[in-house]
């Protein structure tokens, strides 16, 4: 008989054996086996604890708690199940754990909402299998449709949609249906960064999730042999791109400290420590929450690689491949956080958010909130990503309470 977990502990290690790996963390991509084990294993565990399941042709899962009346809107609450690779436990899935608790916990004491609770665990928000992000939120809110992940691979050349079918989901042209009953918005997310904890506050409330937009640069020069070819005759790609980073990195000092660039990934080929290399391919990501600042910076970055591919006699392609503009969170949904924290005596601390995450684009469709708990170190993306028992416990406190005010609203709190 399969054992699901009964409490927010328990379920946190009992979702992340499914992609844990040997050397530590956590690695669960896009439509892996290990993926698709874990969308199962949560739809097994929401149907055990009284929820309507079903997915999405993408490969979203959605838990609803329905109420009486069909043309009610729905809260919407969760978070992503895909990590990085060898990342951490808590990265998205205690989003989806807490909102499957928070629903089952009001089930229990409240019955039948008034306006449908639904939770969600979105197939892709990371971005590490596929060189898009957000496809899963993508979809749901109309930001992509079936032409954006047409021709999209992977590092090993597998196209989206196949690698899609064999996981057992079939998007076609035009055959998604964009969400329009979707009333509010709720994620809950650790921090991901140092700032609760240095603070020393249980809860961030989160005003605007900061822009960010993503490069892939090839730079291609000429093969050559390194013994016998001499410097000033080299075509030398790895070269041309060591001076493109450097520049990158000594541009980005010239911006307030909002402002953090990070080339993450370096592809070399032929990569043979006797051939002098013949191309590159790296990336850029680069984050700010003032588009205007953004914009200005990639600019001049990508102008500056064109000056120094010329005069190294280099070619170079430059590909922006994910953007998304700074987004606010809903001022009324944000207050309420804040009396629910005043009230329980809960600290807390409204905050940006410098990283990304699927409120960013359900914030274009709907009122929407992202509240954040504390990182421990600030670590997040690895193996050491850790949130205390109390912390995490005092984030689902919370967010039961946002739920009910918003889905009870016969109760005290009334909906939005």
């Amino acid at each position: 008989m399969k054992q699901f977990p009964n409490n927010l502990a328990e379920a946190i290690e009992w979702l992340s054996s499914f992609g844990a790996v040997s050397e530590g963390g956590v690695t669960r991509l896009l439509y892996s086996k290990p993926w698709k084990e874990a969308q199962q294993a949560l739809r097994e565990w929401m149907e055990l604890l009284g929820l309507e399941t079903k997915f999405d042709s993408i490969g979203n899962l959605f838990g609803r708690l329905p109420t009486a009346s069909p043309e009610a809107p729905t809260i919407l609450v969760g978070s992503h199940v895909d990590t990085v690779a060898s990342g951490g436990k808590y990265d998205g899935a205690y989003g989806i754990i807490a909102a499957v608790l928070a629903l089952s916990h009001l089930k229990k004491e409240y019955g039948q909402p008034l306006l449908n609770l639904e939770v969600v665990s979105l197939c892709e928000e990371e971005g590490s299998r596929f060189p898009i992000a957000c496809s899963g939120s993508g979809l749901v809110t109309g930001t992509y449709s079936f032409t954006d992940l047409i021709g999209v691979r992977d590092s090993d050349g597998m196209g989206f949609e196949t690698a899609m079918k064999e996981a057992g989901f079939g998007l076609e042209a035009d055959n998604y249906t964009v969400r329009n009953d979707i009333h509010a918005f709720v994620e809950l997310h650790i921090e991901q960064g140092p700032s609760l904890e240095k603070l020393a506050k249980s809860i961030g409330i989160v005003e605007t999730i900061i822009g960010q937009k993503r490069f892939r640069i090839t730079v291609k020069g000429e093969p050559n042999h390194a013994g016998t070819t001499l410097m000033k005759w080299r075509k030398d790609a790895l070269r041309g791109g060591v001076l493109m980073i450097h520049e990158l990195y000594e541009l980005v000092q010239e911006y307030d400290e909002d402002l953090v660039t990070t080339v993450g990934q370096l592809f070399v080929e032929p990569n043979v420590s006797n051939v002098i290399p013949g191309q590159i391919v790296f990336t850029v990501d680069a984050r700010h929450p003032v588009e205007s600042v953004l914009s200005s910076f990639c600019e001049r970055f990508t102008s500056r690689f064109l000056e120094i591919a010329a005069s190294a006699g280099l070619e170079i392609e430059m590909e922006k491949w994910h953007e998304v503009l700074p987004v606010q969170m809903d001022p009324s949904l944000n207050e309420r956080i804040e009396t629910i924290c005043v009230k329980e005596k809960v600290s807390y601390h409204v905050m940006n958010s410098g990283a990304g995450h699927d409120a960013q684009l359900f914030a274009q469709i709907c009122p929407t909130t992202l509240i954040f708990v504390p990182s421990q170190g600030g670590i997040s993306h690895s193996p050491l990503e850790y949130t205390s028992p109390a912390d995490l416990d005092k984030g689902l406190e919370v967010l039961i309470q946002l739920l009910h005010q918003l889905a009870y609203p016969q109760q005290k709190g009334g909906a939005l």
